[in-house]
């Protein structure tokens, strides 16, 4: 009886009880239970408190929501990050310009450097011969003289001091203008023919030898007939622009032609869709960007021609100018004219991209 007794006390003792009396496997559904209600208590008020934040932050202004992500977004865009390796770049580059001048800054003054004929050719040409001595003997201009110049010619540049002696304004509206009506001649004889091209296999193929052949050829070897021909320099360098502009225009319209869908154009068909409307309102939007494309390396062909047209011309322009002041031995100018076709070439061909952008469909 007492070895019973003592085992059901064994019993009782190792056996685990909750403080309400019951088992452990009653007690862990009970548990399971509360678990779950407290559970679904602490979903509804997370699900509340996400409801409650929502519809305060739609009251506010999206300025005030949205600046710091904003400002946060443009710092990690890749836009950004190219421009900080661009100024970085730009000054570095200027720190060797700056490391590799500073030892030719010091130079002679006077004129001890040049023979009378070069100092009596700088008066002619309204110089100081003092200072183009100084330019001279100084070799390679140093960054300070440099952004003297960039002020000099930027301060005034619609000067007009005699024929040889323009403000740079004054230039770039000349070569400007020339590149502007070559362009848009060779505009209004490469997009008609290339339409007719690329819409006949027949006339593709005839055209294509003289195409090929007439392609390759420089535009400054069509300097020389054109000046005999036109007896004009200004006339010839615009028809040296349409030369070289008009090839990568017919090109790129007769491909973009020839290459629209075939469904499209059998689609109006279908619709009897009479050809001038097929064209303009069929072709003429599903080859844009080709076309845009042949015309922005025209543009670039262009500008890059004129420079050298001028200097063989003479006259007026941005080649003339970078000629005329290699003659007077300013570098200083030379080198700011430089950048100037540099940065109107980058403006003329990113006006053309946005072009291209504004026209490009995805299909």
């Amino acid at each position: 009886m007492r070895r019973r007794r003592s085992s059901m006390r064994r019993v009782l003792l190792s056996t685990r009880w909750d403080e309400n009396g019951l088992p452990d496997a009653e007690y862990a559904k009970v548990s399971q239970k509360k678990n779950q209600k407290y559970l679904s208590i602490f979903v509804s008020f997370c699900a509340l408190c996400e409801t409650f934040a929502t519809s305060a932050a739609g009251s506010l202004p999206p300025k005030q929501t949205t600046i710091g992500t904003e400002r946060m977004n443009i710092f990690k865009t890749q836009g950004f990050r190219a421009g900080v390796v661009s100024t970085l770049l730009l000054f570095v580059f200027i720190s060797f310009w700056y490391i590799a001048t500073a030892r030719t800054e010091s130079a002679a003054g006077g004129t001890s450097g040049m023979t009378a004929e070069q100092i009596e050719y700088q008066k002619m040409m309204g110089k100081d011969p003092a200072s183009a001595s100084q330019a001279k003997a100084s070799g390679f201009p140093t960054p300070m003289q440099m952004g003297q110049t960039f002020v000099r010619q930027l301060s005034d540049p619609f000067y007009d001091r005699g024929p040889n002696d323009k403000g740079i304004a004054i230039q770039l509206a000349h070569s400007l203008g020339r590149v502007g009506l070559g362009f848009l001649l060779a505009c209004l004889v490469a997009i008609p023919l290339g339409f007719v091209i690329g819409m006949s296999p027949l006339l593709r193929r005839a055209f294509d030898p003289f195409i090929q052949v007439l392609k390759p050829i420089s535009p400054l070897a069509w300097m020389p007939l054109a000046l005999y021909t036109i007896k004009d320099s200004s006339a010839s360098g615009i028809f040296v622009i349409f030369i070289c502009s008009v090839w990568p225009m017919l090109i790129n319209t007769a491909f973009g032609v020839s290459s629209v869908k075939r469904e499209w154009l059998n689609v109006a068909s279908t619709l009897e869709v009479d050809p001038l409307r097929k064209a303009f309102q069929v072709i003429l939007p599903a080859a844009a960007p080709t076309i845009l494309t042949g015309m922005r390396i025209s543009m670039g062909i262009a500008w890059l021609v004129i420079v050298a047209a001028e200097m063989l011309v003479g006259g007026t322009g941005i080649g003339y100018f970078v000629w005329n002041e290699w003659n007077n031995l300013s570098l200083t100018n030379v080198i700011f004219a430089i950048v100037v076709i540099g940065l109107v070439g980058m403006l003329l061909d990113l006006s053309f991209a946005q072009l291209q952008k504004a026209v490009t469909y995805v299909e």
